[in-house]
């Protein structure tokens, strides 16, 4: 019966990546390539948890309702979006520090996995108890630690990836995980555009928060299942080493320095969703249920283009990111010439909503295509150093970068996602020079 219940599972495995060999192994240890199979889907079950659970806590739109069905000030909800972007980008350097000293990187995956899982758990105690500022104080420490814990899962994740799954299906997994992850999404968008709620109670998101704990908890029960060989522990040291080790890569490693540079000038589409969202609303108003239609374009866009990111992804994350850069620059250009020309079609919802649909098509290749490149790029020693120091550098260029709303009240919303559409073509551009990684 085990033998059949494996065969069946390496059959689905072959499937999936297109494989006639489930033991192919390509830039990960030898002694891994048996336990591959299982690593593949283990880690495509946890990644699929993180993603649902991540959209049901969206700092976006599922906390700021939380908030405001709490009463809770303005000033409190206008800290969300930065807490939960940074908090878990900017401590990754230094977390690198002590996974870089561990033969196994998969306990800090779980810590930061149940650390995440208690603050929710904090969050939901908060919605159930508190009311007004206390309540906004509340979900914003349960936020501080859930998004610090967060980065100790994204800096630790893309090593364990790069140890356990083969060079050349890594993006096939995370397209797949994202692609499903998207269906839900979309089921996600037709429940809350059904819903009013701007008059429903707390209660609706006190179920989501719920949800989400349970999305968390299946979410490490998969991580856990990932068989992990041990990995080499040099460089480790502390964390002011580990930040001149990290200044050093820059320096020293001019193809690592030109990624980083290409992902700065990539969060240009990034930080654009918000700004079609308030597009869309400057042209049609303010009827919740335009934001239900853009929850189902999101959900819709990535579960269609995710599998199509993956597969291409693994042939070239280059040109996926080259590709994909280069539609949302061509989106936003068009997007703001129509608006200040005030053409008749930017009245039309599902003007709006196709150009989001795009927008997150276009982000989810950019995501997909970055992730790949890196964990392609860099080798078992100094993955986790790699990924560390560019997400610390880029959690301060966002900090920087989201200054730019402020310019709103000169260039007005179609300003800023010109400007945001001129840094896409710029990204472009710069991810041309970049030597291809993946495996042809």
């Amino acid at each position: 019966m085990a033998y059949r219940y494996e065969s069946r599972v390496d059959n689905l495995y072959n499937l999936i990546t297109g494989d006639e060999d489930a033991r192919v192994c390509r830039d990960i240890p030898e002694s891994a390539c048996n336990d591959q199979t299982r690593n593949f889907f283990s880690y495509l079950f946890a990644n699929l948890f993180n993603k649902i659970a991540d959209e049901l806590t969206s700092a976006k739109l599922i906390l700021p309702w939380l908030m405001t069905s709490l009463g809770v000030p303005l000033a409190y909800i206008g800290f969300l979006l930065p807490i939960r972007e940074t908090g878990v980008l900017l401590p990754q350097l230094f977390v690198a520090a002590v996974i870089r000293q561990l033969e196994r990187r998969k306990p800090v995956w779980l810590l930061g996995g149940l650390l995440s899982t208690l603050s929710l758990a904090g969050m939901l105690i908060v919605a159930l108890t508190l009311q007004g500022s206390a309540a906004g104080i509340g979900i914003i420490v349960m936020l501080i630690i859930f998004s610090l814990s967060r980065g100790l899962c994204s800096v630790s994740a893309k090593d364990v990836l790069g140890k356990t799954v083969s060079k050349s299906r890594r993006g096939v997994l995370m397209g797949y995980s994202a692609s499903i992850g998207g269906i839900v999404v979309l089921f996600i968008g037709v429940m809350l555009a059904a819903i009013d709620l701007q008059k429903s109670s707390s209660w609706v998101f006190v179920i989501l928060l719920g949800i989400s704990i349970v999305m968390w908890v299946f979410s490490l029960i998969s991580f856990a299942m990932i068989i992990e060989q041990p990995g080499a522990t040099e460089g480790g040291g502390s964390a002011l080493d580990v930040m001149k080790d990290g200044l050093r890569c820059l320096y020293s490693d001019s193809q690592f320095r030109q990624f980083v540079i290409v992902r700065i000038m990539m969060l240009a589409v990034a930080l654009a969703p918000p700004f079609y969202v308030l597009l869309a609303q400057q042209w049609l108003g303010e009827d919740i249920s335009i934001l239900g239609y853009l929850i189902i374009a999101s959900g819709v866009a990535s579960s269609l283009s995710s599998p199509f990111w993956g597969k291409w992804g693994d042939r070239s994350s280059r040109r996926v990111m080259i590709y994909a850069a280069s539609g949302a620059a061509l989106l936003g250009l068009m997007m703001s010439l129509s608006s200040w020309l005030e053409l008749p079609y930017m009245k039309n919802t599902w003007v709006h909503v196709a150009g989001f649909m795009l927008l997150i098509i276009v982000h989810s290749g950019i995501r997909l295509g970055r992730k790949v490149y890196l964990v392609d790029m860099a080798t078992m020693d100094n993955r986790a150093m790699y990924v560390a120091v560019s997400n610390t550098i880029i959690g301060i260029a966002m900090m920087t970068m989201s200054l730019i709303g402020l310019l709103s009240s000169y260039v007005g919303i179609t300003g800023i996602i010109f400007l945001l559409a001129s840094m896409s073509v710029i990204a472009a551009l710069l991810t041309t020079t970049l030597n291809e990684v993946s495996v042809q």
